[in-house]
């Protein structure tokens, strides 16, 4: 079982394909991990891109067989720390970042800490919320319910980690601020539903000035946002770079 450990902290990770490599993060909020590509999420990246590039998948800490322990200080940096030391823990300087659903928010965590780091990212169905926390937790409330092994996580604990997670509207992560001074190269495609709202995506696509916008891709749309997501990767992928 490939894990990258660091003390107490045990992060697994599961690597397909070979060529230029993309960090992939999986819908499921934060019961996001490897299986849900091959499950529910909208096409499997492990598949569709392994032709082309070497894909980095893993279970976010605390979902599927990542464990990590719990603190009240924990956030949105958690996730990016654990991001940036896989990448450091394999040796890659730069990647693509593929994210669906809470992968678009971390993604666009990752490219603001680490800008050099991310050669282009591809943001599908970002969540996120336009206004007030109206109490909706983003998928917090299930992961919490199905949390065991972790006395440390108390209710208070708890609690902290919500509010440090959901303080913000947007895409949660980054302000619009930043999404305005972002150089990043994005496609983004747009969400259409409660969790996944149309307006945030729209709102980031016209933010960010070196973006993509795909407003429709399901059913038959599909096929060729997939063929996008080929070329835009293609695109953006670093002169001369091979496998890292």
């Amino acid at each position: 079982m490939p894990l990258l450990k660091r003390g107490e902290q045990s992060i697994y990770y599961e690597e397909f394909g070979s060529g230029y490599p993309i960090l992939l993060i999986a819908p499921g909020s934060l019961n996001s991990s490897v299986q849900i590509w091959h499950g529910s999420a909208a096409f499997d990246a492990t598949v569709e891109l392994a032709s082309e590039f070497r894909l980095i998948a893993m279970d976010l800490r605390n979902a599927g067989s990542s464990w990590v322990p719990i603190t009240p200080d924990d956030g949105w940096h958690s996730y990016t720390g654990d991001h940036l030391a896989l990448l450091d823990h394999l040796g890659i300087g730069q990647c693509h970042v593929l994210g669906q659903c809470i992968g678009g928010p971390l993604s666009m965590a990752l490219i603001q800490a680490a800008p050099d780091r991310v050669a282009g990212g591809v943001l599908v169905q970002p969540s996120g919320r336009i206004g007030p926390d109206t109490g909706r937790s983003g998928g917090f409330d299930r992961w919490r319910e199905a949390l065991t092994g972790h006395p440390e996580a108390t209710p208070a604990v708890l609690d902290s980690f919500r509010a440090n997670l959901y303080r913000n509207d947007f895409v949660y992560t980054v302000s619009r601020d930043f999404a305005r001074t972002c150089q990043a190269p994005l496609l983004v495609l747009a969400g259409n539903d409660e969790a996944h709202p149309f307006a945030v995506a729209e709102e980031l696509a016209r933010l960010a000035p070196n973006t993509e916008f795909i407003p429709e891709w399901k059913g038959l749309a599909l096929p060729p946002a997939l063929n996008r997501i080929h070329e835009f990767l293609r695109a953006h992928t670093p002169v001369g770079a091979g496998s890292a």
